[in-house]
């Protein structure tokens, strides 16, 4: 046997190869703790290719910083379109019209119901609003015989509407399905309402999505985050867009992760960079401070788009270029590249530097994040300590309003109707707070110009 095509049992301890040379390995989020020691000991000796639409922002990050190489396919398959996606809340009628219209055009339905104990009751409602309509349940608790019976009728056309899990999220290619309802998407990961809204839509017909919500007051922030997002980026080949994006927003974390550290040979990569960085300041009689990875959770457009840097290549080194500047001046020469290479930043473009900026101004003073709240930012810091003293420079430095948060941090009254003015306004209180003990500092607070 040359291929063998296969599950994570082939990753198992008891299951040997006489020459392995290659492995590739499909949705590699989905791999446990377990597996991925297994890999580990693979890679000393096999090339491994990793497949994903929305890679989570550790493996892009990773693929960023060349520790792994990277390639893009941005070619859609020929006459591919990309999907509509509407958010809804639940309206029987709304779903009524979403399956009648796909059905008399001659297609098939997926409505993702992901709660096994009420599937079923689910599926009664569905029928009783299309009583014309085949309509059949299937989850992953459902005998193996009985599944296969189900997915192959559906696949054969002789069911309309497919209730079922998110057992469907991955594997499954069906022309004819061009419409799915996702109920109670608000509970749904990004990376996987991405992967569900790809089951259609896979074939030259129009398809649609239709993101059911129990309203807007009623789910959390991230969650808002989350279908924004999805309805932001609707267009083919949008999955590494919208992970560079989470990337740009979160940070990348650590390489390895906090859930695998403990042993040195198991973080010895990450520890070989923190001793390399401790010994370097040390040298230069420098306080060493260990890393500091802070936070920005702001719902803004803050990425390269493909019409300002239309080679993936270059665009992906200029990410990793912004994203490795360590202070102002090697921004400055960051832009200054930019500018003459490719003309003029557009807004998203200058949405990413402002952040950059922001979050080497978050190290400086010891801001662990910042995100929204409400109309307004709020800030947590290291300790509490520092929190009183930025609380109180700006009472007496800024005519901006500050309060502490409840739940601990402060919170800031910015001026938020244009993003660029926000980030611009933030960016300068920061940087005169750095310098507070400097006879700039009050100048440069007072306005946000």
């Amino acid at each position: 046997v040359d291929i063998v095509i296969g599950t994570h049992r082939l990753l198992q301890k008891d299951v040997t190869f006489r020459d392995l040379g290659l492995l590739i390995i499909d949705e590699e989020h989905r791999f446990g703790v377990r597996h991925k020691e297994r890999l580990k000991a693979l890679k000393v000796s096999v090339d491994v290719l990793t497949l994903s639409a929305t890679p989570i922002p550790r493996t892009l990050h990773m693929a960023l910083s060349g520790i792994k190489d990277l390639s893009v396919i941005e070619t859609p398959p020929e006459d591919r379109k990309a999907v509509k996606t509407f958010v809804m809340d639940f309206d029987t009628n709304a779903i009524r019209d979403a399956i009648r219209r796909e059905i008399n055009r001659g297609g098939q339905v997926f409505f993702v119901h992901n709660h096994v104990q009420s599937i079923h009751s689910m599926a009664d409602l569905i029928r009783s609003l299309v009583p014309e309509a085949s309509i059949a349940v299937a989850h992953g608790q459902m005998k193996e015989r009985e599944l296969e019976k189900v997915m192959l009728a559906f696949v054969r056309g002789q069911i309309d509407v497919l209730v079922c899990t998110t057992i469907i999220e991955s594997g499954l290619d069906i022309p004819r399905a061009n419409t799915i309802i996702i109920n109670r998407a608000d509970r749904f990961g990004l990376a996987q309402m991405y992967q569900l809204r790809g089951r259609v839509g896979r074939s030259d017909v129009q398809a649609y999505a239709y993101l059911i919500v129990p309203g807007e007051h009623l789910i959390s922030k991230d969650a808002r985050k989350r279908l924004r997002a999805l309805l932001n980026f609707s267009e083919l080949g949008s999955g590494f867009r919208i992970a560079m994006n989470d990337l740009q927003i979160r940070g990348g974390g650590t390489i390895l992760g906090s859930a695998q550290s403990g042993h040195i040979a198991a973080v010895g990569y990450e520890l070989y960079l923190e001793l390399v960085q401790e010994m370097i300041q040390r040298l230069r009689g420098d306080t060493y401070e260990g890393e500091f990875d802070p936070e920005i959770k702001l719902d803004i457009p803050a990425f390269l788009p493909d019409q300002y840097i239309p080679d993936t290549t270059q665009r992906l080194v200029a990410y990793k270029k912004l994203s490795s500047a360590r202070n102002e001046e090697e921004i400055a020469g960051i832009l200054k590249e930019w500018r003459d290479r490719y003309g003029n930043l557009p807004s998203e473009a200058k949405n990413l530097v402002a952040l950059a900026q922001i979050r080497l101004l978050m190290r400086k003073n010891r801001i662990l994040k910042i995100e929204e709240d409400k109309s307004w930012l709020r800030l947590s810091f290291a300790s509490s300590a520092e929190e009183i003293n930025f609380h109180e420079w700006v009472i007496n430095n800024s005519n901006i309003q500050c309060n502490f948060h409840p739940e601990g941090g402060v919170v800031l009254n910015i001026d938020r109707k244009e993003t660029l003015h926000e980030l611009v306004t933030l960016r300068r209180l920061l940087q005169a707070y750095s310098m507070r003990d400097n006879s700039q500092a009050n100048s440069l607070a007072g306005g946000t110009g």
